[in-house]
């Protein structure tokens, strides 16, 4: 499969772009990231790699707000105007217990509307859930209890809300975690056309590298500040992931 192009890669004057420049995060006297700096355009999906403790998880709060930073984060139009950032966001591995009674609706209305869960939503909350899920092909979701779905079906109900509203970015933390082989497949099948669907700019964090060179734009090698960044074959063939990873003699092949 060709990766998905945007008809303005590589130009942050002529397109929507997400701007991370000279960023800092320090916890007390320890530097966490140093001197990030990335571009992310819209229809790109960008992969955040690297060990566990390189701070991926430090650069992805940083981008929500929910850390503090030094450099600037910014988001421009494609005219190059600046706009107000929306960013849709798919935790790790949130558990649901087995027995949960929560369906897919309660879920949806619990996070979409003011009426309580227990009461029967009205036919327009339902209609509306039904266009969410179908973003995602998982209009059949939408009665299963929350405890009851594989790990392919939490992540695309998780992904459906997190295109409600639409955002300019989405942003996922490990998203293949927990799926099986086939549900990796079909959830990066969905994130391509999403991105191509509405031009979103998708960044994600993963340890499986297996579907990156298929689907993926660009991979960013992190561990403190950016080791390297390029096509998927650059970054998994070279010195530094080798280095990262602490594998011999280059890298993927």
């Amino acid at each position: 499969m060709i990766p998905f192009k945007h008809s303005h890669q590589g130009d942050c004057d002529h397109a929507c772009c997400l701007k991370i420049e000279h960023l800092y995060v320090r916890a007390g006297s320890e530097l966490i990231l140093d001197d990030i700096n990335l571009h992310m355009h819209c229809g790109q999906i960008v992969a955040l790699i690297g060990p566990n403790g390189a701070g991926k998880s430090t650069l992805i709060r940083s981008i929500l707000g929910h850390r503090d930073y030094e450099g600037s984060i910014s988001f421009h139009s494609a005219d190059g105007s600046s706009s107000k950032l929306r960013i849709g966001y798919v935790p790790q591995s949130p558990s649901f217990t087995p027995g949960d009674p929560m369906s897919v609706m309660d879920l949806f209305t619990c996070c979409n509307s003011r009426r309580p869960a227990f009461l029967r939503p009205a036919k327009t909350m339902r209609e509306k859930v039904l266009s969410c899920l179908a973003n995602v092909h998982g209009e059949a979701l939408i009665d299963k209890r929350i405890g009851s779905l594989s790990g392919g079906e939490l992540q695309r109900v998780l992904l459906a809300l997190a295109l409600e509203p639409m955002p300019n970015i989405l942003i996922l933390d490990e998203p293949l975690s927990g799926v099986d082989v086939e549900g990796m497949e079909l959830l990066m099948q969905m994130l391509d056309e999403i991105r191509k669907k509405f031009d979103l700019s998708i960044l994600m964090t993963t340890h499986d590298f297996s579907t990156l060179e298929r689907y993926a734009d660009r991979v960013v090698l992190l561990n403190g500040r950016i080791l390297r960044k390029g096509t998927p074959l650059d970054v998994l063939n070279s010195d530094e992931f080798a280095q990262a990873f602490h594998m011999g003699g280059g890298g993927t092949q």
